[in-house]
């Protein structure tokens, strides 16, 4: 069971465990009064231990094997979705966040209700819950137990089991605050990890640090901007494409959001959102470029596996204990957060309507049953997970880019237009699902070669587009549906305007702001500076 460890590095990996069980119990004590304690943390958690929160649900184990994969396989360019995310946070914080905490709402579904009708909320909780289920929870687990298989020798499916109880039990039982303050502690663990594997496969001999590394590989592997034509990072889907799908994820989407809301204020939950910019900027020198030390050093490895054999070959005793930790560390965190975002879900837009004279203990009790479920169906979806092949893992990835269009055109446009309302952003939300999963389906056909889709060059050429020009395809298909069945329908009620109410004394919070102004900038300015250097105008 052990597998390639020492005793040493079991040992550091199991008072990992107990590290975070003891900051999971203690977390629990004040989760257990209220929904708000459960399901919010109580609305006052600190701004970094929220900005840690952010970063380690984010960070997975497939974001382990995926970077560093990618790295290996095609250079830094995979590396423009962690940078593009540093200004995304920022629009999260500076934009989004005085709107839902000014609301006081609980999930992003119940947010739409407020601002257009209870058909996009029952929508979007539908979607967020089924993609939880049986992509976040399915791909995270399926990653970790990988990492365990090939450093451990376990079986995928003890390993999957393992992870998936050894997560759900203070998810149950600690609600968001345990989440938060495990994350806190995970976020330092995996960053740790991610620099000491850096340094020692950079350092090693056969590559000689950074400049025998650039000497050793093709200098389009340390530019991030890819040709037009690049089959997966085209310099256009990453201007256009890609901040569509960022600003889902990052401002819309209930797992990233819900860390947010358990801020005391707007102040600091915008410097939880700066703080988390600023740690994005790693995971391009932690994770990805391993994966290009890992194509000199073990040329021919799997992308899949190369971050895992790294670990493996390349880490001394105790130190590869460490880096155990921080990959369980990856996982564990994106799993808890998924497990509590599904519970706050089913609970307050769902459980909710059906029981509305439920106490707040049966809420939060209610909360724990979800938590349970999502761990009860995660771990009976394990037999499909295996029979996924590495095509298929790899598309999972870029579903977003199929689902998340319409659901950021009506966040983004519907607050920056108050005329747009209810009956048009169904019809964009309806729209966009239909052409992204007809996407899906014609991609899937394309690739397992059916017939009806091969034969036809139209189908052939709509499963075949770069997924981020997909995604600004479908982002103005979906926008365009929005504004004309809004201006062929009635005008928003009076009701639904109340979400755009600003208050006087916060409005002057924000303009007097300049600490974090000043932040913002910063972190704005090492973005572009990074984006200039790993140019073609440096890396030819």
């Amino acid at each position: 069971m052990l597998g390639k460890l020492s005793i040493l590095d079991v040992l550091i990996v199991f008072a990992y465990f107990v590290a975070v069980f003891l900051v999971g119990w203690w977390s629990s004590k004040k989760s257990q009064a209220d929904s708000k304690a459960y399901f919010l943390g109580g609305g006052s958690i600190g701004w970094m231990a929220i900005g840690a929160s952010l970063f380690a649900s984010n960070i997975s184990a497939e974001h382990f094997i995926g970077l560093a994969g990618s790295g290996a396989a095609g250079g830094l360019a995979v590396g423009q979705f962690e940078w593009l995310a540093c200004f995304i946070l920022l629009i999260l914080g500076w934009f989004f966040v005085p709107f839902y905490l000014r609301t006081g709402v609980f999930t992003m579904p119940e947010f739409l209700e407020r601002r257009y009708n209870r058909g996009c909320r029952n929508y979007l909780s539908a979607i967020s819950l089924i993609a939880y289920i049986f992509t976040k929870v399915s791909v995270s687990v399926y990653a970790g137990a990988l990492v365990l298989r090939t450093i451990l020798g376990w079986n995928m499916y003890v390993g999957a089991v393992v992870l998936l109880a050894a997560t759900g039990v203070y998810t149950v039982f600690g609600g968001l605050r345990a989440v938060i303050y495990t994350d806190f502690i995970q976020c330092f663990i995996l960053i740790a990890g991610g620099v000491i594997l850096t340094w020692v496969a950079i350092e090693q001999p056969a590559i000689g640090g950074f400049a025998g590394l650039k000497e050793k590989l093709p200098a389009s592997f340390f530019s991030v901007w890819k040709g037009m034509s690049d089959a997966d990072f085209p310099w256009t889907g990453i201007v256009f494409g890609a901040p569509i799908l960022g600003v889902w994820y990052w401002c819309t989407d209930q797992m990233i959001v819900q860390r947010t809301l358990a801020a005391d204020n707007v102040k600091s939950a915008r410097s939880a959102t700066i703080f988390a910019g600023f740690l994005k900027i790693l995971p391009v020198f932690i994770l990805v470029l391993p994966g290009l030390a890992g194509a000199v050093l073990f040329a021919g490895t799997p992308p899949n596996e190369m971050y895992a054999t790294m670990v493996d070959k390349l880490l001394p005793v105790g130190v590869k204990g460490l880096v155990v930790a921080a990959l369980l560390a990856a996982l564990m965190s994106s799993l808890s957060s998924v497990f509590n975002s599904s519970s706050t879900l089913a609970v307050m837009d769902f459980y909710r309507k059906f029981r509305p004279s439920a106490s707040e203990k049966e809420l939060v009790r209610a909360g724990q049953m979800v938590t349970v479920g999502v761990v009860i169906i995660g771990v009976l979806w394990l037999p499909f997970i295996g029979k996924m092949s590495s095509q298929l893992y790899v598309y999972l990835q870029s579903v977003q880019a199929y689902i998340s269009p319409p659901i950021a055109v009506v966040f983004l446009l519907g607050l920056l237009w108050r005329r747009l309302n209810g009956p048009g952003a169904l019809a964009a939300l309806i729209t966009g699902f239909v052409f992204g999963a007809f996407r899906f389906v014609t991609e899937i056909g394309l690739k397992l070669g059916w017939a009806w889709v091969n034969d036809s060059a139209a189908l052939t050429f709509y499963a075949s587009i770069n997924f981020l020009h997909f995604a600004v395809i479908l982002f103005l298909i979906a926008g365009a549906v929005f504004v004309a069945v809004s201006y062929l329908t009635n005008p928003p009620p009076e009701e639904k305007m109340k979400v755009f109410a600003v208050d006087t004394q916060e409005l002057k919070a924000d303009l007097g702001d300049k600490f974090n102004a000043g932040l913002s900038i910063l972190l704005g300015a090492i973005i572009v500076a990074l984006w200039i250097y790993f140019s073609p105008l440096f890396f030819k």
